[in-house]
């Protein structure tokens, strides 16, 4: 019965609903081509950058509620593009801001294989070009971003994710032109890619971010899995809206009206001796981890590669259009949850600088799933196709992480100007520096200078990965903040060399773990301060207590 419902809902996207559109729009509307690809193809392609772009082209001409910009640039020069739907007059933040409502970004295409959120999004313009979605037009701003790995989406092959269920005819690659995975990239930065993520949070500043993925592994009987940001230090009030509101009223919603099954991300294997369901990783470097950090409500979605490209499609319109019918129901409460957390202080408490999973989880009972073998029809090589076996296996499902060690927060960081990569990536970030002679930077390193508040952390080993990973040997530090020396404090001559990080600012917490010499997944831990750091020396930014 799920199946004709699905069936329906297609027919019903198909046919573009002109009866929702005004009279006098209906000719030239109909004139127009709105088909994508997959849908010309019978699923077996998928839209390629210059479909993309053209649709959302169209659609900004057609609709005056929506708006085409481009907030970054990839590895090769092509614009990255960004569609901005809601009641503003042009696609500026300015603009976007004056409207009071709640802004969701919503992305697909970090893996340009995993190519069903890419489509779910172009329906979505359509639908919002057409007329069909006049109310969510005038209760949210939508910032659509359906192609972030361009680079990825033109180098198609038959044999990328070669066991996922289509599109037969091929789809772009996981890494962008560099190599790099930029789902692995958004704290060192060392993509085009993720500067540009970066640089639409700090101009934008969504409340909401979805990121559209497809699974790859477990042979499970979810049609999607999702996660909220999994880095411990994620505020708590994020983790509770998402686990314990949104995303489960997502899951009775799809359950009750469609017969699908949709549950927290994972995979079932064996860790440690202890069987179970185990999410991904909780480090910052997967963007919607690092969402959680700048204080944002981040949403991963995964539909099930082994579902039929059309059923994946599907899963993912209906993930997203139950996250924006939520967020329409509670836009003070997600806008309130911002403002709260960017307004926090923090300086003086602690917060993890490394995760882990815990010893013991709640079991649950975990719906797993089987799969049929087919022959690719133009490559021959093996295919899994979903079937819809659906069997409970009871087991502990980890799918949130524990602090394993955690440090202080400090009032503000000291750091010399001369660690050129550390300086200009925190800006790049959207990181608050001020110069440390600045009278009007406060009066923290005045009280430092006077009252002797300083710590500087000593290494006392460090280790660099043998094994390269996304263009760099990671490395971990070992040893402890202790009171520096006056001879180690900066004069107030010396103090223009330096520049201050105040703790008193919204990115407070993406500042403390990319600054943090244990954390395990900052500037530290990427190789990017390598230059100036060796055992026994003390490590070259100073912090000062609160």
């Amino acid at each position: 019965m799920h199946r004709l419902r699905f069936a329906l809902v297609t027919l019903a996207v198909a046919l573009v609903g002109l009866s929702a559109c005004e009279p006098a729009d209906q000719g030239p509307r109909a004139q127009q081509d709105w088909t994508l690809r997959a849908e010309a193809s019978d699923y077996r392609e998928t839209a390629s950058y210059d479909e993309v772009i053209a649709l959302l082209e169209q659609a900004a001409r057609t609709h005056p509620d929506l708006h085409l910009t481009y907030f970054g640039y990839s590895n090769e020069g092509r614009p990255l593009p960004l569609l901005v739907a809601g009641p503003v007059t042009d696609a500026e933040p300015a603009s976007i801001r004056d409207t009071g409502l709640p802004v969701v970004y919503l992305q697909a295409n970090i893996h340009a294989g995993e190519v069903a959120g890419k489509e779910a999004l172009l329906r979505l313009v359509r639908e919002l070009a057409l007329g069909e979605r006049a109310s969510l037009l005038r209760e949210l701003v939508l910032l659509i971003g359906p192609t972030y790995n361009a680079d990825g989406t033109e180098r198609v092959d038959l044999r990328n994710r070669p066991r996922q269920y289509g599109p037969l005819g091929g789809m772009g690659t996981r890494t962008n032109a560099q190599g790099l995975d930029l789902n692995r990239d958004q704290m060192k930065l060392d993509s085009p890619e993720a500067r540009s993520l970066a640089h639409l949070f700090n101009r934008f500043d969504p409340h909401v971010f979805v990121d559209l993925h497809t699974t790859n592994g477990t042979q499970h009987a979810y049609h999607l899995t999702y996660s909220p940001p999994l880095h411990p230090a994620t505020p708590s009030a994020i983790d509770d809206l998402l686990r314990e509101d949104l995303l489960p009223r997502v899951t009775h919603e799809v359950e009750a009206r469609y017969g699908w099954h949709f549950w927290h991300y994972g995979n079932a294997f064996e860790r440690d001796g202890v069987q179970g369901w185990y999410t991904f990783d909780h480090r910052p470097r997967f963007v919607t981890n690092y969402a959680g950090l700048r204080n944002r409500i981040g949403i991963l979605s995964e539909a099930y590669s082994y579902a039929t490209f059309e059923d994946r499609i599907l899963a993912s319109e209906l993930f997203v259009e139950g996250i924006l019918r939520w967020v329409r129901d509670h836009p003070e409460r997600v806008m309130a949850l911002a403002e709260e957390e960017d307004a926090r202080e923090l300086p003086g408490s602690r917060i993890p600088v490394r995760g882990g999973f815990p010893e013991e989880a709640p079991i649950h009972p975990i719906l797993m799933g089987a799969v049929e073998e087919e022959a690719h029809p133009w490559t021959g090589e093996t295919i899994l196709r979903r079937t819809d076996e659906v069997r409970e296996r009871a087991m502990p499902a980890f799918v949130a992480f524990m602090g394993t060690e955690d440090e202080v927060v400090p009032a503000a960081y000291l750091i010399p100007r001369q660690i050129a990569p550390v300086v200009e990536r925190l800006r790049a970030h959207g990181v608050r520096l001020e110069p440390a002679d600045d009278p009007d930077a406060g009066g923290v390193v005045t009280a430092a200078l006077t009252e002797g508040e300083w710590q500087r952390f000593m290494v006392q080993d460090l280790v660099v990965a043998e094994q390269t990973f996304q263009g760099r040997n990671e490395v971990t530090l070992q040893g402890a903040w202790e009171g520096a020396s006056q001879a180690q404090i900066p004069t107030e001559e010396a103090l223009s060399q330096w520049l201050l990080l105040p703790m008193d600012q919204p990115l407070a917490r993406l500042a403390f773990l990319l600054l943090e010499p244990r954390a395990d997944d900052g500037f530290v831990n990427w190789g990017i301060m390598d230059d100036w750091l060796d055992s026994g020396a003390p490590f070259p930014i100073l912090r000062v207590l609160p």
